[in-house]
């Protein structure tokens, strides 16, 4: 998958495409999907897009492989489906629709609920799930946020996401500049709650997922985000240790919703 650095990658042919026959060109899939779906940005801002529609690829794969291990794909009379998550202008949902072959699935449809060939399956497919508690979705500004600097700056992974002059500070100078973006985004978290944007992680060590927030961490001007903080609680209070690209957060993020602060959209 042709994204910046993904922290959700898909190292392996997609559960997507295991499922089922996409066509030959997945970019005329994407340009269906977003033609039907409530007009939203789904290239990358920051980041070439080596792909048509990075963003809305992340999403309906990963989409797709947590309806899977949800037990959320219905198929019944030759045909299967599940819920993309996703809405027309006319706040209709959004599914995707399979017809059965002799080799398998094929995509047949993106369809919106009052689709009849929809009216095979009753009830509908349900979205995917992320959380179960929606107190998760807000940072709690009563619990400790503690970040592993030391990790992030030494990590190379998370280093060279910073801007260039950034990375060229000496490293005390860095070290300051960082704790100071920490403590702002403290401060914003405070006069606006939305300001933390949750995002669904999963990666190597987490196979699972996790929901997290992320935090911006303005290193250059205090008006505009360089980096998004991922933190994520951990016996009563927030851990970091690792920072995304905004392009990378975004990704993540979308699975959940569509982020309503300017400042992963900068």
């Amino acid at each position: 998958m042709d994204t910046p650095k993904s922290v959700t990658p898909l190292r392996e042919k997609p559960a997507l495409q295991k499922f089922a026959y996409l066509g030959y060109d997945i970019g005329i899939l994407l340009q269906n999907l977003k033609s039907l779906a409530m007009a939203e940005e789904w290239e990358y801002l920051n980041t070439p897009n080596y792909k048509p529609l990075p963003i809305l690829y992340n999403y309906l794969f990963h989409t797709f492989t947590r309806v899977q291990e949800e037990g959320k794909i219905i198929e019944k009379n030759g045909l299967a489906s599940f819920n993309t998550g996703l809405i027309t202008t006319n706040q209709q949902e959004i599914f995707m629709l399979f017809k059965k072959t002799i080799k398998g699935y094929s995509y047949l449809q993106f369809c919106n609920e009052s689709d009849n060939i929809l009216s095979k399956f009753n009830p509908l497919p349900e979205r995917a799930k992320y959380f179960d508690d929606p107190s998760d979705l807000s940072f709690d500004p009563r619990l400790d946020l503690r970040v592993n600097i030391d990790h992030i700056i030494d990590d190379p992974l998370n280093f060279e996401r910073f801007p260039a002059d950034i990375q060229a500070l000496p490293k005390h100078q860095l070290i300051n500049t960082f704790n100071g973006a920490i403590e702002h985004a403290k401060k914003r978290i405070r006069r606006n709650y939305k300001t933390a944007i949750p995002q669904y992680f999963r990666g190597k060590y987490i196979p699972k997922g996790q929901l997290q927030l992320l935090l911006p961490l303005c290193l250059r001007d205090h008006t505009k985000a360089d980096l998004a903080l991922a933190v994520y609680k951990s016996d009563g209070f927030y851990s970091g240790r690792t920072c995304l690209t905004l392009d990378m957060a975004i990704n993540n993020a979308r699975l959940i919703a569509k982020p309503d602060d300017e400042w992963l959209k900068a």
